[in-house]
């Protein structure tokens, strides 16, 4: 639904003429006239208020008895007062009643110094206490979760924690056990309270009850500073906050951007900064001899690299990994063409760049915002969860509070499936015959043949087609990339959808892309694609441009020697690891960034220079839906690392190519200059919240989009392969699917062992049961897994988990495998 424009009242408040959107809650309205209603329980991130802690409680003219601040919405003419003695004598006697089982820990809570109840006591309380019967004890601290312990002594029932769980992120663990003043808060059963967003009752937590199992007794809030930055763990890039002492990251909070994360994080944004300082990250620049990785100092590490790429010249290929900022991925393009002469290079894992500029129109692009308001809503080709965290809220938040239609296109389960309205599954490999289907459903054509293809119900489809039809005028699209490298006809396929659906240049509705990586689009567009400088702009020279798949036969091959590899580990990455395995045998030089040695970096990386970590990044990002972000450094570069872009320059510099950068702001500033479309862009304009470049200068970011050629129709999508006794392989890869989760103490337990989802059916067929340790091949390959049984499964599919150290889906080219008992 479009959002409610507001319209304006007038209210007085403790004599005070305040002007307020009609029906803003009374809490959120008094601080217009910097008027300041306590409150414990009101979280309007949460939902609807409940008024449970009758901290807010004020008089209102007119009415006999007071009422709760947090569910009184504002109307004209009303008249409210606050320092009454009715008022304090009321909030007085709340706060009592509040503290007479409350412990006196603020000397060793964490809380203290930082603390809700801390701060009303002093301001709004009786600052004595009359009670002096034995208040309620509990075993304290239990472990909530291995992230978080729980003190049920000092909680003091305002229910955010329970409402979050079952109503925001919907896992439904936390409940209400018990009644009255025996009343605690806990699991159904006991189980530990493990969920992707659980982290996030820490911070709704307004008293102690609720810490960090990282950060317990770890600083205190004068000892420490925040920083903000953004998250450059995922796509949805969530805007952070640092906690620091000395140099050292110790806890990251949500800093709140409702046009990208909604004041969220997931566990991995929130506890993954461990890895920042662990001792197994790369600090010192190292050197392979001998046929080990040593340490080694930065002249010698600049000269080898220098010369090795001199050699290799325009014999060198290049892949940026996600987590590259705009600026090195800039200057990483203008190394490999200005320096070395070559036009092989990649950020996109093999995706044509010409479909990713044609639906980068700025007219297709919808928010993350949008998914809210939406009326109807189709997740296509992506697990948000796992892909794109945040996002998962977002959906989840349309669909409860304003009732969006919600379809799910997928052919693995989704965890949003009992949020939607209509469910489709295809068959693993089918996904260019099911975007082509529902084309045709659409705009009109055969659809029967390309479902059947699919491996999808022809009927289910139509179904699909007349939600998206009927649910409402704006419709968002949200899209995995990798879709795109599923076959040429999936971008006109889309365009055809969007055509139909008529949300070009519709405020609400459009298309927005789940990339592979955090920075995809924002790499795109700094020119790390083969045949497309920045901004999309054709390439002078033509010649042969290599992407990734081009990158690797190359290799095989050897018409390229040398790979420079800027935050990406192929072999761990990207698919079919056997043949960039046989590829990086074959290269001469492989000069990489990276903070950890995965495997493919430990056995083949000539030259490995230490990556920054996030918190130590200066520079910027583009979210999937336009909006620039800038990255801020947060604390002090950990061993000998330096910034990225300095290692690009001196690398160019070494090779007789001076780029003309000197600090990060000048990277900017030459990125900003070479994209049209980020023209008039500064560092101060993108500000805290960043900036989408198509709404910027008036929307002269738009008018400067280069419009893309017409892609042609693709011809005819290739079909899902057919089981013939076997299954089809289908590959996913889980939020936990990461280094730094690996990596990170406080996280390491959810680092996945590979597993393979099947059917109940297909199982039975083949003997094997729920844990049954068994061997997945393919081809002569094999990886171990264990069985896990969805009972919502497609039959003749099975599920891998990609991105793993050991038994990667990537080991399996598939698209059939073989099931045996290990």
């Amino acid at each position: 639904m479009p959002r409610p424009e507001p319209s304006f009242i007038t209210f007085s408040i403790d004599g005070r003429e305040v002007q307020a959107p009609e029906n803003t809650m009374l809490v959120d309205a008094a601080k217009l006239g910097d008027v300041e209603i306590p409150v414990f329980c009101y979280e309007p991130k949460i939902g609807a208020p409940v008024g449970a802690c009758r901290m807010c409680l004020v008089e209102i003219e007119g009415i006999p008895k007071l009422q709760t601040g947090c569910s009184t919405p504002v109307k004209d003419g009303m008249v409210v007062h606050t320092q009454t003695d009715r008022v304090k004598a009321a909030q007085e006697s709340v706060v009592e009643f509040l503290l007479i089982n409350h412990p006196l820990d603020c000397p060793v809570c964490d809380k203290g110094g930082e603390c809700p109840l801390q701060d009303i006591s002093f301001g709004w309380g009786g600052g004595r206490s009359r009670f002096i019967e034995p208040k309620r004890h509990f075993q304290k601290p239990l472990n909530l979760s291995p992230l978080i312990a729980i003190d049920r002594e000092r909680c003091i029932m305002c229910y955010r924690c329970v409402r979050f769980s079952q109503e925001v992120a919907e896992d439904y663990q936390l409940v209400l056990h018990d009644r009255g003043a025996a009343t605690y808060v806990g699991t159904f059963d006991g189980h530990p309270y493990v969920a992707p967003f659980s982290g996030n009752i820490i911070e709704l937590c307004p008293v102690g009850a609720l810490t960090s199992q990282p950060y317990r007794f770890r600083a205190r809030p004068w000892d420490i500073e925040g920083a903000g930055s953004v998250c450059t763990l995922c796509p949805a890039q969530c805007n952070v906050t640092f906690t620091v002492r000395d140099e050292r990251v110790l806890r990251v909070l949500a800093r709140e951007n409702g046009e990208v994360d909604d004041g969220w994080l997931c566990d991995k944004g929130r506890f993954a900064y461990q890895a920042v300082h662990v001792d197994d990250r790369i600090v010192r620049p190292l050197l392979r001899d001998g046929g080990e990785l040593r340490p080694v100092s930065w002249e010698r590490a600049l000269d080898e690299a220098a010369a090795a790429l001199r050699r290799a010249g325009a014999r060198t290929g290049a892949l940026a990994g996600g987590e590259t900022t705009n600026e090195e991925g800039f200057l990483l393009q203008r190394l490999l063409r200005e320096a070395l002469g070559s036009e092989h290079l990649d950020s996109a894992g093999g995706l044509p760049p010409a479909a990713l500029h044609a639906l980068a129109r700025p007219d297709l692009q919808a928010t993350v915002a949008d998914l809210e308001w939406a009326h109807t809503v189709l997740v296509l080709g992506t697990e948000p969860v796992d892909d794109m965290p945040i996002v998962d809220l977002r959906i989840r938040k349309g669909v409860r509070r304003h009732r969006a239609n919600l379809a799910v296109a997928t052919p693995r389960p989704s965890s949003l499936d009992p949020n939607a309205s209509l469910s489709v599954r295809y068959a693993p490999g089918g996904e260019a015959a099911f975007v082509a289907a529902l084309a045709a459903a659409l705009f009109g054509g055969e659809l029967d043949g390309p479902a059947r293809d699919a491996g999808a119900d022809p009927d289910g489809v139509r179904a699909l087609a007349e939600l998206l039809r009927t649910g409402g005028e704006d419709v968002v699209v949200l899209y995995g990339a990798q879709l795109l490298g599923a076959g040429p006809s999936v971008a006109p396929a889309l365009l055809k959808i969007a055509g139909a659906l008529n949300v070009a240049g519709r405020a609400g509705a459009g298309l927005l892309a789940v990339p592979g990586g955090t920075n995809g689009r924002g790499l795109a567009e700094a020119g790390v694609l083969p045949g497309m400088g920045p901004g999309y702009a054709p390439v002078a020279g033509g010649g042969v441009a290599r992407g990734t798949e081009e990158i690797a036969a190359g290799l095989a091959a050897g018409e390229l020697t040398a790979l420079y590899l800027l935050h990406c580990d192929p072999v761990r990455a990207l698919p079919r690891r056997a043949r960039w395995q046989r590829a990086l045998d074959k290269a001469t030089t492989v000069v990489a960034h990276a903070q950890f040695l995965t495997e493919g970096l430990a056995e083949h990386a000539t030259v490995v220079f230490p990556a920054e970590s996030y918190a130590e990044k200066e520079g910027t990002l583009t979210h999937p839906d336009g909006r620039l972000q800038r990255l801020r450094q947060a604390i002090g570069r950990q061993g000998d690392a330096a910034p990225e872009w300095w290692v690009l320059a001196e690398l160019a510099k070494r090779l007789g190519h001076d780029l003309g950068i000197l600090t990060g702001p000048m990277a900017s500033a030459q990125l900003f200059a070479a994209v049209p479309f980020y023209a008039g862009l500064s560092l101060d304009a993108i500000g805290p919240q960043g900036v989408r470049w198509a709404d910027a200068g008036d929307g002269a970011g738009a008018a400067a989009f280069p419009a893309p050629a017409e892609l042609p129709a693709g011809g005819e999508p290739p079909a899902a392969a057919a089981p013939n006794g076997a299954l089809r392989l289908g590959t996913f890869r889980s939020i936990w699917a990461a280094p730094e989760v690996e990596r990170s103490p406080a996280l390491k337990f959810l680092h996945p062992r590979q597993r393979v989802e099947m059917a109940p059916d297909d199982a039975a067929r083949l003997g094997l049961a729920h844990g049954d340790k068994v061997a997945v091949g393919a081809d002569g390959a094999s990886v171990h897994a264990v069985v896990a049984l969805r009972n919502a499964s497609p039959a003749g599919s099975v599920f891998l988990e990609d991105g793993i150290p050991a038994d990667a889906a990537n080991l399996l080219d598939g698209p059939l495998v073989d099931i045996r008992k290990a």
